[in-house]
């Protein structure tokens, strides 16, 4: 018998017909053991110190009472940088997912046969996902200058490895049974994919590349931290002029934008499920 055994030994439950039967042991107490374990040994390499949170942590409400009420005269000011942040959210997403869908075939194992393709294709995938959208951002404004341009290259370049790993994964969920019958009437692998997959996996490609745009309203926000233009270059120029009722009006107009967004993208995503 294991020590696991010993510690947590499983329930044992006696039949009428004079068997035993043993319940399935959890698995949750070494689940827990790990995560305490982890969370202490990240506390240590990080230097986290809970007591300067204590100490310190009011002070996040002080900045934040600072501004309200937000200044009505600021709003103004917002329209513009508001409406390039939804627009270079919207192209963004838009090119991103659109660039990715051929890639995402060759990623897909039921498509493709070629292995080195598909594992080319994934580790693309991979590497392009974990490249920040700040520094995706930085890297297009040496490229293209400063503005919303850059803002847009970086959203792409998310979008594109986003909803193509979502993309080549629901592809492999397809049947494939008219994309089979299709190929054996003559049809190319493109266009038998164009008219027996696509139409199967377009509700959740459209479900997901809105979802994706949400969150890049959200992410375009603090692209202005790098010069990629959008409401976040402001609201980087307001936070360091220290001007905090004009922070929280970008705050408020952001929000009320996020809000009506997600409303919308929820709304338009159950008509498509």
């Amino acid at each position: 018998m294991s020590i696991y055994d010993k510690l947590f030994p499983p329930k044992k439950y006696a039949l009428e017909n004079g068997k035993e039967i043993f319940q399935k042991r959890s698995r949750a107490p070494i689940y827990v053991i790990v995560i305490l374990f982890m969370s202490i040994l990240s506390i240590r390499i990080t230097g986290f110190d809970p007591t300067i949170l204590a100490k310190r942590g009011s002070q996040f409400f002080v900045i934040l009472s600072r501004m309200f009420p937000p200044e009505p005269k600021y709003f103004s000011s917002i329209v513009t940088p508001m409406l390039d942040t939804i627009k270079m959210s919207l192209l963004g997403s838009a090119l991103g997912s659109i660039l990715c869908i051929p890639f995402a075939m060759l990623a897909s194992t039921n498509i493709c046969k070629n292995r080195v393709i598909v594992a080319a294709m994934r580790l693309m995938f991979s590497i392009v996902r974990t490249l920040p959208t700040l520094v995706s951002a930085l890297i297009a404004t040496f490229i293209f200058g400063l503005g919303t341009i850059a803002g847009t290259t970086a959203i792409a370049v998310f979008s594109f490895s986003y909803i193509g790993k979502i993309m080549y994964e629901e592809i492999e969920t397809v049947d494939m049974g008219a994309f089979e019958a299709m190929e054996a009437m003559g049809f190319s692998r493109t266009g038998a994919f164009i008219h027996a997959i696509v139409p199967q996996v377009m509700p959740a490609f459209l479900s997901n590349s809105l979802y994706n745009f949400e969150g890049n309203v959200r992410y375009a926000a603090i692209l202005g931290y790098v010069g990629a233009g959008g409401i976040g270059l402001i609201l980087n120029e307001q936070l360091g002029w220290r001007e905090y009722p004009n922070v929280g009006m970008i705050l408020l107009v952001l929000f009320i934008t996020v809000f009506i967004i997600e409303s919308v993208s929820r709304w338009a995503r159950k008509k498509l499920v």
